[in-house]
């Protein structure tokens, strides 16, 4: 067995419940990058991803997260190459794929399965939409990411796994190509595996909302709009489009170097009132 999740903190979670549940023994591996948000217009080409890797490396640069695009953690493409390796050499192995309701899992979830409809049969999702789970506490909630979920919940979440479909492999994959080409670049989950796309700056008026008239970190802006918003998303991603919105002349003063979150402080400007609109 092959597990896949979308987010290293789930790696650690599903590593706690396997050793509580013999029966989830398998290579856990990890899709790094993050789907919902960047180009994705021929994704699967030599082109398109080296695109995509460009447009990383100009989000990430000048940054507390310069080079990740090359020190080997976006290492996606090769990933799949390995699984489709690994499934073509053994027919009796099977891969599961772990997505909880958000846009991140569900962006990787047709990158993925869409590479993968050879093996219909040997690719099982366990989607966790709209499950209820218990917390820590005893209180029943539901879970926006796996990693949020107790390990001896997956024992209870293992019996919802399937196998993908032959119609899911016909329509999904269709449905993840009308999303690459549509040309935009911020993916929201509106419901089910439902998913709605903005222009890079559909974040920017929620994040500008928390600048103050008074002297605060980028982190704490950032910090609060993760608090407060029910659309978020990474905070290089928002810290990418904090320094925008500074070059593109929003009414923002600046102190220090406009490099990493904890560089540089930023206000809004004397008199003006930053508008949420």
């Amino acid at each position: 067995m092959i597990h896949i999740v979308f987010n290293e903190a789930d790696v650690d979670v599903l590593s706690k419940a396997i050793e509580m549940d013999e029966t989830l023994q398998g290579e856990i591996l990890q899709v790094k990058d993050d789907f919902a948000v960047g180009p994705l217009r021929d994704i699967y080409t030599a082109e398109g991803i080296a695109a995509r890797v460009s447009w990383w490396e100009t989000v990430l640069s000048d940054s507390e997260f310069s080079g990740l695009t090359q020190n080997g953690n976006i290492k996606d493409p090769a990933l799949v190459e390995s699984l489709q390796q690994k499934l073509n050499s053994d027919p009796e192995e099977f891969v599961w794929i772990w997505a909880a309701q958000n846009k991140h899992d569900v962006s990787g979830y047709y990158w993925l399965m869409s590479q993968l409809k050879d093996f219909q049969g040997h690719i099982f999702i366990l989607y966790l939409n709209n499950l209820p789970f218990i917390n820590e506490k005893g209180h029943i909630f539901y879970p926006e990411w796996l990693s949020q979920i107790p390990p001896r919940e997956f024992i209870k979440a293992k019996k919802l796994a399937r196998p993908i479909t032959l119609s899911e492999f016909e329509v999904d994959p269709d449905e993840w190509t009308r999303i690459c080409n549509e040309g935009k670049m911020v993916r929201i989950l509106e419901g089910g595996k439902k998913l709605v796309q903005f222009d890079e700056d559909y974040y920017d008026a929620a994040l500008l909302k928390h600048i103050t008239p008074d002297w605060q970190k980028a982190a704490r802006v950032i910090h609060h709009f993760l608090q407060k918003n029910k659309n978020t998303t990474g905070d290089a991603y928002l810290l990418w489009r904090l320094k925008q919105c500074i070059s593109g002349g929003a009414e923002l003063d600046v102190q220090g170097n406009i490099k990493g979150m904890k560089d540089f402080e930023i206000k809004a400007k004397a008199g003006v009132e930053i508008s949420n609109a």
